[in-house]
């Protein structure tokens, strides 16, 4: 007799092609999850968050609006002062390594990080495109100097720039490789780890399935990587399906999944970052044992 599904919802961060391989080739449901896709929490941390505040970015709704039960990632920085502010837990046991780019236009006088002195990045607030921007631009300009414009997700970032609007936008994959098929210029590049954060009474068995799950893809991503690159189609937002004749097969990996746990360090010194940047204001537990939602699992290597 089968065994019976149990139910989960996903926000897929768009970043990588786990969420969707472990869909496609049925990981989900052989580690005995049923998974919907929230699309509409997805969709929106795509779309504008110009004038939205904290708790009302798309990502935040499951928690300060339409209280609905999603699992959803985010950058280490994002899910850790997410879960400081009251907005879930962050997952310990996997993270993920994606990388990151600040594009300018082809024809922009800046040539050089140093170049960014006083320019405001167009990040998404409070997410991985804006941590990044301190954290990597801090061994070229001072902290005073480094500055930043909420636009919101990576379509807006994007369309912000190739419309003139910012001079500078702070990418993650699949928009850094769109960036690079439009022509646009990157001025730095790196990778930074990601975090999953789930609901404080999320059920560790499903969590931990999940994570099974994607580890179950990136293995298949490891063995196969160009049969799944079409899937790249499912993290181009809408208004750029037609905007330029994507080659797919050039977006590369994108987030890796790696299935070891976060060390206990990086937790303290996000901790100390946020609060050297000037932004924790929303920050209020700041325990490891009360924020983190460990689901450790010995069968893993």
């Amino acid at each position: 007799m089968a065994r019976a599904l149990k139910r989960a919802t996903v926000a897929p961060k768009g970043m990588g092609l786990n969420d969707f391989v472990a869909q496609e080739e049925g990981f989900f449901a052989a580690e005995g999850l049923e998974v919907e896709f929230d699309w509409k929490t997805f969709r929106g941390t795509q779309s504008s968050w110009k004038g939205l505040n904290y708790f009302e970015r798309p990502q935040d709704r499951p928690y300060s609006k339409d209280k609905h039960d999603v699992i959803q990632g985010a950058c280490a920085w994002g899910s850790i002062c997410n879960a400081s502010a009251g907005m879930g837990r962050f997952v310990p046991d996997a993270y993920g390594l994606s990388p990151w780019a600040i594009f300018v236009r082809p024809d922009s006088k800046i040539q050089r990080p140093e170049d960014l002195k006083d320019v405001a990045v167009s990040v998404g607030m409070r997410a991985g495109s804006h941590f990044n921007v301190p954290y990597r631009l801090e061994k070229y300009l001072p902290l005073e100097n480094i500055k930043t414009v909420n636009t919101g997700g990576f379509g807006a970032r994007l369309q912000a720039l190739l419309d003139g609007e910012v001079e500078a936008a702070s990418l993650l994959p699949p928009q850094i490789a769109m960036a690079e098929q439009l022509g646009l210029r990157k001025i730095i590049e790196d990778t930074f780890h990601t975090l999953w954060w789930v609901p404080p009474a999320a059920e560790p068995d499903v969590v931990l399935a999940y994570l099974r799950a994607l580890d179950r893809a990136e293995k298949a991503l490891q063995a196969d990587l160009e049969k799944y690159l079409p899937l790249w189609k499912l993290a181009v937002p809408a208004e750029f399906e037609n905007y330029h004749p994507w080659d797919l097969r050039k977006f590369g990996r994108g987030e890796k999944f790696i299935y070891q746990a976060i060390p206990r360090a990086e937790f303290d010194e996000v901790m100390d970052q946020v609060k050297r940047w000037g932004l924790d204001q929303y920050l209020k537990d700041r325990s490891y044992e009360h924020l983190s939602f460990s689901v450790s699992d010995t069968g893993h290597s």
